[in-house]
């Protein structure tokens, strides 16, 4: 196990929608027959301890723990037996989303985009088996979501392989893996931590936008 700072923003960040058993089963929701992506700028990433702005168009922001893969080094149509030679680490994300626009607009952009929607962190963590950590997330610290990645539908490689297929990753470039049952609301003054075993807890707080 190594253990690694994140030295710059992600080139780009792509998300995995519905990519948990018990979130398909929470939403009564047909397992889907292969990854639904989407995309988050990185000009909504921040870090550990920093601030997520509540935006003043929307009414409610939910929080959405997730397990992240960072990219080690470009790699493009790469095997699902080949995928892990291009992953740095693991570490914990929040796919911040404002829900009633994401219902609204009927896509995602707006919704996941938001400056600071996308905590990444504290660290980056490799040499660990991404297939079967505990994910939890707290709100104040009352446990809101626990689950499993052992419950992920499209596994890490699965997920590399597919992408880049798409789309040509780079160094540092993440892949968010999708978020487990429990999915919920935050309020302005909230502390919201995302706990990932053997990787740690990025912690952000949710504050009003000036």
């Amino acid at each position: 196990m190594r253990i690694y700072k994140f030295e710059k923003k992600p080139s780009k960040v792509i998300a995995v929608g519905l990519n948990y058993i018990d979130h398909a089963r929470e939403l009564k929701m047909k397992l889907p027959a292969e990854p639904v992506i989407f995309l988050k700028p990185s000009s909504a990433v921040i870090w550990n301890n920093q601030e997520i702005k509540y935006p003043k168009m929307s009414k409610q922001v939910d929080y959405e723990a997730e397990l992240a893969i960072v990219i080690g080094k470009k790699c493009k149509n790469v095997s699902e037996k080949n995928a892990k030679k291009y992953i740095l680490g693991y570490s914990c994300f929040n796919d911040v989303t404002a829900r009633d626009l994401q219902k609204k607009d009927g896509q995602w952009t707006r919704a996941k985009s938001f400056d600071t929607f996308c905590p990444i962190g504290p660290h980056i963590v490799s040499g660990i088996n991404p297939d079967n950590l505990k994910i939890e997330l707290f709100l104040n610290s009352k446990l809101k979501q626990s689950s499993n990645t052992e419950n992920l539908i499209f596994k890490t490689e699965k997920l590399i392989s597919f992408i880049s297929k798409i789309m040509t990753l780079e160094k540092y470039d993440v892949i968010a893996t999708g978020t487990p049952v429990g999915v919920g609301p935050v309020r302005i003054g909230d502390k919201i931590e995302v706990k990932i075993e053997k990787i740690g807890t990025l912690t952000n707080y949710v504050v009003n936008t000036n």
